[in-house]
């Protein structure tokens, strides 16, 4: 099962990047960075996984012994939270941004947003 989230991590990864570099819209390569970030998310929370793991709460009636094996480490889910909250601000702000650009020059497109940058001003 963790060669299967890893190959999924991988191919949403690769297809993430392959939007933010080879498409020319801005709307379309701001969806590859959130899937970008989605590949990376799931990528860590795989590395963090344990089979037959459970929750690190220690119950103290009577356990004779802490192994670090029996639980999983939540490490990986508090950071991969942390990543979901700056995935979804990085997005609202590109797309906000990407809004304001449509604005002034009228396209999504960065060879035309390009041009009307070279133009001069009339």
């Amino acid at each position: 099962m963790t060669t299967l989230s890893y190959s999924v991590a991988i191919i949403l990864m690769t297809m993430g990047l392959w939007a933010m570099l080879s498409k020319k819209n801005l709307i379309k390569k701001l969806m590859g960075l959130a899937i970008f970030q989605t590949g990376i998310i799931l990528f860590f929370i795989s590395m963090g996984a344990k089979e037959g793991a459970t929750i690190p709460i220690l119950d103290h009636h009577g356990y004779g012994g802490i192994y670090s094996d029996d639980y999983a480490n939540p490490l990986t889910q508090i950071l991969m939270l942390t990543a979901i909250v700056v995935g979804v601000a990085t997005l609202g702000l590109g797309l906000a941004l990407a809004r304001k650009i449509y604005a002034h020059y009228g396209s999504f497109n960065e060879d035309d947003i390009l041009a009307n940058l070279r133009e001069p001003n009339e």
